[in-house]
């Protein structure tokens, strides 16, 4: 599904009428050094939001060192030659203030919310990340200790915890989608601090960057004290790498089992999807949310409550800049086949495939995207994060104010045509994860 929608949407909404989408305003400028500035003023609170999203995520990575991204996204933590070590985050939240950042396939995301009156403290604090971060022995080896225990809790401890990796490297076989943004361990230990500081200075340059304000701000004072702060940052030297690979279109099923520290068998299965910008990327994100977005969901309904052949279905719908992922997995039920689970599944699918939807259900799920999309927006945070992204995947700012019309105009033609077009039952990746205990012996 796209950015401006979430998964877990309760069934009490399926019958609120269309909603409103309030425009969001907002102003924009750029620094001489490649800085694009968006800021969107709201005085009904006094809170504000500070973000920067670096177009930099696992894809722009050396295969041979694939994790930069989200190393780097800890290692900006660490502090800078103006900010003590460890600092960055007690300064934050001493002013009351809260503060995270992500790593995606695309780009690396980080923000704080403080109270209005300690912008200024935010601005700083993020031009120093911009200009003076500290990438050294000190911080990379800390941080690297900081990633293994991630890895661990988040991939190889955690029951399904690799279906992300597993199911990336056999969906993709040219483009660097095909490792997962935690990359590998091996990858990192094996790096340079050279190798470090030099990926901090090819990417986390000005013209590399988003800096979004929204909330309690003044234009004019804020945007001196972001020409205050940024304007002296250098533009970076390099041109920034982006991969221009396409991935061919899968013309048979992959399929394997994945043995794990688990004690239910899942089935995963994996279709590639276009570019997120992609015109039909609004009609799979709403078939997306119809399958296995929640309680009310045709997949939910069917396997969980009615026929009981799964204790759970879900999905990591990855909508990506040069072309995503849909991940469906379910878990089993006792005394359930995987082949017997993945069977209903592959008849659900080509029901709608053949049948489409029914008007009821397709009011029901133009009202849930609706809802996600307004909800998306009623934070700072959300809209700082949407403005930021409308800028840098979408080309426009002002696509925060258009995408309410470009689902309004999705039909349930479209939904069934991309179910056709997109879930390929003999182009995807199809994974049975087995309990350790089932893997033939040696």
């Amino acid at each position: 599904m796209r950015k401006f929608t979430a998964l877990g949407m309760l069934a009490g909404i399926l019958s609120i009428p269309a909603f409103a989408q309030n425009k969001i305003e907002f102003k924009e400028f750029d620094l001489d050094n490649g800085l694009h500035v968006i800021m969107h003023q709201d005085q009904s609170t006094p809170i504000v939001v500070t973000s920067v999203l670096y177009h930099v995520g696992s894809k722009n990575e050396n295969p041979e060192r694939t994790g930069f991204a989200h190393f780097f996204e800890h290692l900006m933590f660490e502090g800078s030659e103006n900010i003590e070590r460890g600092q960055y985050m007690n300064i934050i939240q001493g002013r009351g203030g809260t503060l995270n950042a992500y790593t995606s396939n695309d780009i690396t995301y980080y923000y704080e919310s403080l109270p209005s009156n300690e912008l200024e403290l935010a601005l700083y604090m993020e031009s120093e990340r911009m200009l003076h971060s500290k990438v050294d022995e000190t911080g990379v080896e800390t941080q690297r200790e900081v990633v293994k225990e991630e890895r661990r809790q988040r991939y190889e401890n955690q029951p399904y915890g690799t279906i992300l990796p597993e199911t990336l490297k056999r969906a993709y076989s040219k483009h660097p989608y095909q490792w997962a943004p935690i990359g590998s361990m091996e990858h990192l230990n094996a790096a340079s601090i050279e190798e470090f500081q030099q990926f901090y200075k090819d990417f986390y340059v000005p013209n590399n960057a988003t800096l979004t304000i929204a909330g309690d701000i003044d234009y004019k004072q804020t945007e001196d004290w972001v020409r205050k702060y940024f304007s002296e940052i250098p533009m970076g030297k390099k041109e920034i790498y982006r991969p221009n690979v396409k991935e061919p279109k899968k013309t048979e099923e992959i399929r394997d089992v994945i043995y794990d520290n688990i004690q239910i068998p899942a089935v995963i299965q994996a279709y590639n999807l276009p570019p997120k910008t992609y015109e039909d990327s609004y009609a799979l994100s709403m078939l997306s949310t119809y399958l296995t977005g929640g309680a009310s969901s045709l997949m939910t309904k069917e396997l969980v409550d009615k026929q009981q052949k799964a204790l759970v279905v879900a999905a990591i719908p990855l909508e990506l800049e040069d072309g995503g992922i849909f991940i469906m997995y379910s878990i089993a039920n006792m005394g359930v086949e995987p082949k017997d689970l993945e069977s209903e599944i592959d008849k659900l699918i080509l029901q709608v495939q053949e049948e489409g939807l029914s008007d009821q259900d397709f009011t029901k799920l133009k009202n849930i995207m609706e809802n996600n999309i307004v909800s998306s927006n009623s934070s700072m945070a959300g809209i700082a994060e949407n403005l930021a992204e409308a800028h840098v995947i979408y080309g426009d700012a002002n696509y925060i104010n258009k995408v309410m019309d470009a689902y309004s105009k999705v039909t349930k033609e479209d939904i069934q045509r991309v179910a056709k077009e997109y879930l390929d039952l003999k182009g995807r990746v199809v994974l049975y994860y087995l309990p350790k205990a089932q893997q033939p012996a040696q």
